[in-house]
């Protein structure tokens, strides 16, 4: 029966290469919605924008949205245009 030693050095350097694979996973963001129509919060975590910024985008007809029961609906297609213009 082979016995393998693990070093401090190993340690580290596993240490290192799970804290990098981590922060990729993270810089991927987060998946794309599956659905047609979003929320103001799921879109203000989409954006990373504040409440206020996401009234000013749709006051200034930056962003179309469709208000149904007192909640403002967004269509991904219309965040997405959005993005890509950078506006």
């Amino acid at each position: 029966m082979a016995v393998e030693v693990v070093t401090r050095e190993d340690l580290q350097a596993f240490r290192v290469q799970l804290l990098n694979d981590i922060r990729a996973l993270i810089a991927e963001g987060q998946p794309k919605p599956a659905r047609e129509w979003l929320k103001n919060s799921e879109v203000r975590r989409l954006l990373k924008v504040s409440s206020n910024t996401l009234q000013r985008l749709r006051i200034a007809g930056k962003l179309k949205s469709t208000k149904l029961g007192g909640v403002h609906y967004y269509r991904l297609d219309d965040i997405e245009q959005l993005l890509q213009s950078g506006a």
